[in-house]
């Protein structure tokens, strides 16, 4: 999946407004303790990130890997999982100045967020995948193997940078995933790049006649950020994360969502 890169003048203006000031003052409770009081989690994510977190167009509700997956991880720490739907661009904001206690909506672990925010442990690793046609004999496994071919890849992703940045390559931009798969499977593509995390909810939905290919790049890393200085939740959160990959509970969501457990890096 392509990182989502806060712009570097928002970290400055949350600085001059003292908000990146260090959390946990002397004495303060720990968040695991608020939370336990309230009986109650708070968790902000985007609502419009299918397979991920999104609403179920017959009920309206929200749905998806990370909603499960939260209110699981809540169900650990007796806690009840409270969604907020916060549009991406001020999602880590909103956690700084204490909207909610924690996102589950596929942040990756960039050292400048973990500068800013604790981490829980890898909830999710995703990674970059080839999609081609199912009746296509070649087999995509690389970015060399690219060479001369038409590839599409979404619109401002840092997919068509790395691609463009290869050389050799015809690369196509779209604004969303349907209408990329489609001129795939019509032929004007010879293959695409997108999350291998989405790659099988894409080609279930849209039902073309299209099949994963090699998976490209360094895995990424995706956790549960919240702010600093919270140990006690630290290692609840940790603990309970640990707990649902090792009884299957964990497995059996993501088997549900993306056919394959995302709790572990893909095998080149």
């Amino acid at each position: 999946m392509a990182t989502k890169i806060l712009s570097a003048c928002f970290f400055c203006v949350l600085g001059a407004l003292g908000i990146l000031a260090s959390p946990g003052a002397a004495g303060a409770q720990d968040l695991l303790e608020v939370v336990k009081a309230r009986g109650v989690l708070r968790v902000a994510l985007e609502g419009t990130y299918p397979p991920f977190n999104f609403k179920d167009r017959k009920t309206g509700e929200l749905t998806g890997f990370d909603v499960e997956f939260a209110r699981a991880l809540a169900g650990r720490l007796g806690l009840r999982a409270d969604f907020v739907a916060t549009e991406w661009v001020g999602i880590l904001a909103g956690l700084q100045v204490g909207k909610y206690d924690a996102i589950i909506s596929q942040v990756t672990m960039t050292p400048r967020r973990e500068a800013e925010f604790d981490f829980s442990i890898p909830y999710t690793y995703s990674s970059a995948q080839l999609i081609q046609r199912l009746d296509d004999k070649n087999d995509y496994r690389s970015i060399a193997g690219l060479k001369g071919k038409a590839v599409g890849v979404g619109q401002g992703s840092s997919y068509a940078e790395t691609l463009n940045a290869a050389g050799g390559i015809n690369v196509k931009t779209y604004v969303s995933a349907p209408l990329n798969l489609q001129d795939l499977a019509n032929g004007r593509l010879d293959a695409a790049l997108n999350d291998r995390l989405l790659v099988p909810y894409m080609i279930r939905e849209t039902r073309l006649p299209l099949r994963a290919a090699g998976v490209i790049g360094d895995p990424q890393k995706q956790g549960i950020p919240f702010k600093k200085n919270n140990p006690k939740f630290k290692a609840a959160m940790d603990a309970a994360i640990a707990d649902m990959i090792r009884d299957g509970s964990y497995a059996r969501i993501s088997q549900k969502w993306f056919g394959l457990d995302a709790s572990r890096p893909a095998v080149q």
